[in-house]
């Protein structure tokens, strides 16, 4: 069985339903479909907690309003038979009412995310409506019912494969299973969501769950790019890529996927593809653990990077010195990307500005510290083993113009990261796919 997602645009619509519909439908397969909220949803969603926050109930009852004809226009869109609109209609009506609920009554932060998870059960119900009228055996399995996270909050593994298998198993025989993405039971069974990369994670997690063959990831773009579309010219798709050179791209700026999103995928050694939705014959981009070896595939660029340079005559033979650093920077629960040492100094770069100040200030019991802002990270990704002679020469000689503060190098066979001011990142990216992709 493979498992399809689809995010918030490929749903936006009632058209782009009817067209996710016949997408899912097309091989004649069972599959199991991952949903998130319609888009725009989510944001009204937020809004009205804002409000609820700000004990302002009149303007959340102003957007849930709002919100609330905008679907109801979708129901005469999407359904042609009576019998389905007011069913859709009733339940529409049903979570509208629960919306309006928090309206008269204090607000708790624990009710902002049952709020927001009603973008995801709105999407389903809706599209499972419109399934079974056009006569599609189509399934709703409720992702609170098995999608859990521990006391870390982090997915349970074990508790999802074992409860969702057990759910499948008692409606077995069904052609579509549709779940919600995105949302999930926290360890002490209250709503809450998976953050780190949403309904791609959850598709991840229920492909490995289920021991998928495929996990198909259905967005409006096609596939992961070799380069920023946005700011550079002439990029093209990449069709294949390594788990771990996807995931540098994704940490390093590709917002097309979450870098931790596969992780379930990459351990359960189920590919990945990214589709796009608005073009379902393009190639895409597939992830998986097989490597092309000897081949630079991707450029990706992480904007508003800080650098900080501690420097030390004390450090020079110091036991103990980085870990003193190191731990700084934990316990203001900032994580680090680039490290760079010498004999008497150590320069590192952070994209969380929160507690500078503070970090900074216990630094200097260390060293003198000087820092520098609006940085920006630029990574290119491949199989960039050391034994590849040239890689880094080629790179290096794209950005011989280009002032570069610090460069990564061998922490990864998967990537070499220059940091550079911002201001040059435009520049900088034209110029590496001008002399890797372009020659």
């Amino acid at each position: 069985m493979k498992v399809m997602k689809f995010g918030g645009t490929s749903v936006g619509t009632p058209q782009r339903m009817k067209e996710v519909t016949q997408l899912v439908t097309k091989s004649g397969e069972p599959v199991f479909v991952v949903l998130s909220a319609m888009s725009g949803t989510t944001n009204s969603l937020v809004e009205i907690s804002d409000y609820l926050y700000k004990k302002n109930p009149d303007g959340a009852n102003e957007v849930i309003n709002r919100l609330e004809q905008k679907y109801l226009h979708h129901v005469e869109e999407l359904y042609t038979k009576d019998e389905t609109k007011q069913q859709t209609r009733e339940f529409l009506k049903s979570e509208f009412d629960y919306l309006r609920s928090f309206t008269k009554e204090l607000f708790t932060s624990f009710e902002e995310k049952s709020i927001v998870a009603q973008g995801e059960m709105m999407s389903t119900n809706m599209v499972v409506n419109y399934m079974k009228e056009i006569g599609i055996n189509a399934v709703l399995l409720n992702a609170l019912d098995f999608m859990r996270t521990d006391k870390n909050a982090e997915p349970d593994p074990v508790y999802i494969k074992e409860k969702l298998n057990t759910i499948l198993a008692d409606n077995e025989g069904a052609q579509v299973y549709i779940t919600q993405g995105f949302i999930c039971r926290n360890a002490y069974g209250e709503i809450d969501n998976l953050q780190r990369g949403g309904s791609d994670y959850t598709a991840s997690l229920v492909g490995a769950a289920i021991g998928a063959e495929e996990i198909q990831i259905w967005t409006d773009i096609d596939g992961m790019h070799n380069n920023d579309p946005r700011v550079v010219d002439h990029t093209e798709p990449v069709h294949q890529l390594h788990f771990e050179e996807a995931a540098e791209l994704a940490y390093f700026g590709a917002k097309i996927l979450h870098p931790t999103c596969v992780q379930p995928a990459k351990y359960a050694g189920i590919p990945v593809r990214l589709l796009n939705t608005m073009d379902p014959d393009a190639e895409g981009t597939t992830i998986s653990n097989a490597t092309e070896y000897g081949k630079i595939k991707a450029i990706a660029a992480k904007d508003n990077i800080i650098a900080i340079k501690i420097k030390s005559s004390r450090m020079l033979l110091a036991t103990g010195f980085l870990r003193k650093v190191f731990e700084i920077f934990e316990s203001y629960q900032t994580p680090i990307d680039m490290v760079c040492t010498s004999e008497v100094g150590v320069s590192m770069s952070i994209d969380n500005s929160a507690h500078l100040g503070e970090i900074v200030d216990e630094l200097k019991k260390y060293g003198t510290v000087t820092v520098d802002t609006g940085m920006c990270i630029i990574c290119v990704v491949g199989d960039l083993d050391w034994s590849n002679i040239g890689f880094e020469t080629l790179a290096l000689d794209a950005l011989k113009d280009i002032p570069v503060r610090m460069v990564s190098y061998g922490g990864s066979n998967y990537n070499i990261s220059f940091l550079i001011r911002e201001e040059d990142k435009k520049r900088a990216l034209q110029k590496l796919s001008d002399t890797i992709f372009n020659k």
